[in-house]
């Protein structure tokens, strides 16, 4: 049997029907379609959409912004559903290479559908067309290759019935997910083709729950009965799992410590007395000092970036063991560790199972819950810290309020500047989905447009979003969605004038926060060292279709998150903030290169620091 559409019909009619289970529970992989049209698909996948109306299409404002949504969409749904891009060929296509990337680096399944230049290349050169002396076989598109896990161009019709299953086969893929770009050429999007109606018939893609080898989960287990100072290091793929529970019975049972990654913080309560906060460059007092001795160290879900591992210096003790549970081989073999190569949750239930009455010795037990004790009044100290009356506030005096403020049920949101090292100290994490921060690829301008796909997907949940005005004047044009879909959630922008972050970290290398900050350019320095510019947010976010309200302590910040959650439009608090208080590091570094010739005595001396913190790193 067969029936007659066109490439683009085709292709939303076999995505509409693609399924996906997990433990029993189905769901539609697809939840509908983000899209700006242009001529390179207009005519195809436009035309596809209008005539499938159960197939919901958004209306976007920025092509960068559609995939962040559809990462934050699929990462509170732990991978099992996500959104479908569609742009036009040109810079349409482009603007999306930032968030493939971002989807990509950070594990989460997300389907591009870009237009392409003619197959038949009768036009040619077509608006928008990227020429090559060397050969014709190229567009823009092909910038995707590297930052997609998938990619393909239909050049001929019957070519959708073997490209359509292996894009579902990498998007379900528990290990190797991320964006897979399908380019649809203009011209091949509106042809007809007689397609076997079986592609277009229910499928239901099972994602399995992988087991590590028998004999290498033996061996994990005698290393962890051998240890004396184990730790676990809980990355995102220990929520992308649902493996929370198991990994609280686990650290129940052992003992055994538990720091967090970026992605990985949530995966245990913060009052839990095992738990450690977040480890790395930007951990906690105690995950650092527990890493800096540990002689067996549980990697789950993490690939060890670099801020985890303080840039490989974290993992001082030179007997140091690594037993990593990762469902991709990649990243379960780094540091040259005893690879469990396996769903998190169903190998944590395993390795429990052979470790039997195992548990830590008390005194390491004891020393722990002490250690989870003292950072927690080391965290209210600093929240109440620098809280006084008088404006700028302390950017760690709003994350306390607004960790106060929420529910276990509702979302954080962050990706970039100074917060997310805040953040990952500080935040009192209740739930795998209570704190969200993008730091795979830390995009600034990811945080509107995540807002907006988490509350998507989790819609009976308050969405607050923490976002600095680097920030939002990079990418904001997803309020207007928001409004426009009715989708409601409350943006925190925090108003410092510049790059704080970058500003700090200038400092740290000698450079003196050059280039960081919002201001004019002074006529006789030549630098941009003159007053603060006059850029009034609240007037933009009010342009936009927000309602504002403005905040300057602890208690009007109160009274406006309280007042947001009465609204019935999107609500951006505004707060200016101190630009150079923010909460200090804890003994761990990250590498920056520092420059080994200049002529300012803050740069040799800072290079100097940078020999010494060298001196520190390993080779696994």
């Amino acid at each position: 049997m067969k029936k007659r559409l066109t490439v683009a019909q085709a292709t939303i009619a076999f995505l509409k029907n693609q399924y996906v289970e997990r433990d029993g529970v189905e769901q539609p992989f697809f939840a509908g379609c983000f899209g700006i049209f242009g001529h390179g698909n207009v005519a195809g996948l436009g035309q596809a959409l209008q005539e499938n109306p159960d197939f919901r299409y958004y209306q976007c404002r920025n092509e960068q912004s559609m995939v962040h949504t559809a990462a934050a969409y699929t990462k509170v749904k732990n991978r099992l559903r996500t959104f479908i891009c569609t742009t036009s060929i040109g810079p349409g296509a482009t603007n999306m290479l930032t968030g493939a990337a971002l989807a990509t680096i950070n594990r989460l399944p997300v389907l591009l559908l870009p237009g392409d230049i003619f197959a038949t290349r009768e036009p040619a050169p077509v608006l928008q067309q990227l020429e090559s002396a060397a050969t014709q076989d190229i567009s823009v598109n092909d910038c995707f290759k590297p930052v997609s896990k998938y990619w393909d161009r239909i050049n001929r019709p019957e070519q959708l019935i073997y490209a359509l299953p292996e894009v579902m086969r990498v998007l379900t893929s528990p290990a190797e997910t991320g964006t897979v770009t399908l380019s649809m050429p203009q011209d091949v999007q509106t042809h007809a083709y007689d397609f076997p109606i079986s592609l277009f018939e229910k499928r239901v893609w099972h994602i399995p729950r992988q087991r590590p080898d028998s004999s290498a989960l033996k061996k994990a287990a005698d290393w962890i009965r051998q240890a004396r100072q184990p730790v676990i290091v809980a990355g995102g793929g220990t929520i992308y799992s649902d493996a929370g529970e198991a990994l609280h019975r686990f650290a129940t049972q052992t003992g055994i410590p538990v720091g967090e990654t970026f992605a990985g913080k949530g995966s245990v309560r913060y009052d839990a007395p095992y738990a450690l906060g977040g480890l790395g460059a930007t951990g906690t007092q105690y995950a650092i000092e527990i890493a800096n001795e540990a002689d067996v160290v549980i990697g789950i879900g993490t690939r060890y970036s670099d801020f985890t591992t303080a840039s490989k210096s974290i993992f001082k003790n030179p007997d140091v063991k690594f037993i990593n549970i990762n469902v991709n081989e990649f990243d379960a073999h780094k540091h040259n560790a005893l690879a469990l190569t396996g769903d998190a949750k169903v190998t944590l239930e395993e390795l429990l199972s052979l470790l039997s009455n195992y548990e830590v010795n008390a005194q390491y037990r004891q020393r722990t819950e002490k250690m989870n004790k003292a950072w927690d009044d080391e965290v209210t100290r600093i929240y109440a810290e620098g809280n006084g009356t008088v404006p700028p506030i302390d950017q760690a005096v709003v994350i306390g309020t607004l960790n106060s403020f929420m529910n276990e049920e509702d979302i954080m949101i962050n990706a970039s500047g100074s917060a997310p090292g805040d953040l990952h100290k500080l935040w009192r994490a209740t739930g795998p989905k209570n704190f969200h921060l993008e730091y795979g690829y830390s995009t600034m301008g990811y945080e509107i447009a995540a807002g907006l796909g988490a509350k998507m997907a989790k819609p009976e949940s308050e969405v607050y979003i923490i976002c600095g005005d680097g920030g939002y004047l990079m990418n904001n044009h997803e309020i207007i969605t928001a409004i426009q879909e009715g989708i409601r959630f409350t943006i925190l922008l925090l108003n410092n004038n510049g790059y704080a972050s970058i500003g700090g970290l200038s400092e740290s290398i000698g450079s003196e926060r050059f280039g960081t900050q919002y201001r004019y350019r002074e006529d006789q320095t030549g630098q941009l060292s003159g007053e603060v510019l006059p850029v009034n947010f609240i007037k933009n976010a009010e342009s936009l279709g927000a309602v504002v309200i403005t905040a300057t302590d602890a208690r009007s910040l109160q009274s406006a998150l309280a007042a947001a959650t009465q609204q019935q439009r999107t609500t951006v608090i505004y707060i200016e903030t101190h630009l150079h208080r923010t909460v200090k590091g804890y003994n761990a570094w990250w590498e920056v290169p520092v420059a080994e010739v200049s002529t300012s005595a803050s740069v040799q001396k800072a290079y100097e620091q940078y020999k010494e913190n060298k001196k520190q790193q390993r080779i696994f």
